[in-house]
């Protein structure tokens, strides 16, 4: 029981025919634990499941549905702050998917809302926030300036009012990360969603979920990543995502995206000795939806940080989280 489980569901619904008890506590566990349920429910939309199972799947189609509607109004509110200083709305990630009602979006869990702004205007759109009843999420003077000089986003800010998260990005990896992606493109190319909405087009939608994915993180989400590949692909093809990939410096990271994507949740052909080791940490749950393999999942923790800065400065930024004894950005 690991997460080629609801890998494997997600692909073919009707497997789920021959699931016993045991099966289908995993994969639901394993779905909450990759913020998957909401997919899950609707990919078994029709499908024959107990009663019992049933139940769930409603409840989490339904949550899906609410907490998406939660996010398109925090994009409204986001909106009309940045129309009040004469900048645009330009969504990252779910609420992108959402806005624009790509398959990518359907039952998907959106968190905080991911925004792009040019990078000249970040002090304005920063200001215009906090006079609109944003406030920051971590006060320690250490975290603010990591994300001001090293980061590729500014500290999260929370609405006082409303509890939601907002991440005001300027471009889509750190700033010390040795792959430097053209946020000016990014922004350039972006296409409207909705009136006065914005989002990625699906080229560079694709680079970002690559970029994220291999070039940032630890894999941990691994699944609804690739998951997101996988519909943007199926959705709106690959024309043209190799010169694109190619001008934002990301081609292998794009490369391995699609071939993950399509050996979790398609019919694979060509997936290298790397790629099953990729593979291994993204499905690291077990039948409870608990993370496993913990030697695999700390080596690409590992991995993650060294991507994000140089030798020294990484040694000396985990130097100074330790000292002060958390975890801050960057750190987990």
């Amino acid at each position: 029981m690991n997460g080629w489980l609801l890998a494997r569901v997600l692909r073919d619904p009707d497997c789920v025919a021959c699931f016993d008890a045991e099966d289908w506590n995993a994969v639901i566990a394993i779905a909450r634990a990759e913020q998957m349920i909401g997919t899950l429910s609707f990919r078994l939309e029709g499908v024959a499941v107990p009663a019992q199972v049933a139940r769930i799947l409603d409840d989490a189609r339904t949550s899906a549905v609410q907490g998406q509607i939660v996010a398109l109004w925090e994009a409204e509110a986001a909106r009309r702050v940045l129309a009040l200083v004469g900048e645009r709305l330009v969504l990252l990630k779910g609420t992108a998917f959402a806005a624009a009602g790509m398959r990518a979006g359907i039952g998907r869990s959106i968190g905080d809302l991911d925004i792009l702004v040019p990078r000249d205007r970040i002090a304005v759109v920063e200001a215009a926030l906090l006079a609109a009843g944003w406030e920051w999420v971590k006060p320690d003077p250490y975290d603010h300036a990591y994300y001001r000089q090293w980061m590729h986003e500014l500290p999260p800010l929370i609405h006082r009012e409303r509890d939601r998260m907002i991440d005001v990005h300027h471009t889509i990896l750190p700033t010390t990360a040795r792959i430097k992606p053209d946020p000016a493109a990014l922004l350039a190319d972006a296409v409207e969603l909705a009136p006065g909405i914005s989002g990625l087009c699906p080229n560079d939608m694709l680079v970002h979920a690559a970029a994220h994915l291999f070039a940032d993180g630890d894999l941990a989400g691994g699944m609804r990543n690739l998951w997101d590949v996988q519909c943007l692909v199926g959705q709106f093809g690959t024309h043209g995502l190799a010169a694109r990939a190619s001008h934002h410096g990301l081609s292998r990271e794009v490369a391995r995206a699609l071939r993950l994507a399509e050996a979790l949740y398609g019919d694979a052909k060509r997936v290298t000795l790397i790629d099953r080791l990729y593979l291994f940490r993204i499905t690291a749950r077990d039948g409870w939806g608990r993370p496993g393999r913990p030697v695999t999942r700390m080596a690409f923790y590992v991995r993650s940080h060294w991507l994000r800065m140089p030798p020294g400065l990484l040694a000396r930024h985990l130097w100074t989280k330790w000292r002060k004894g958390g975890t801050g950005p960057g750190s987990g």
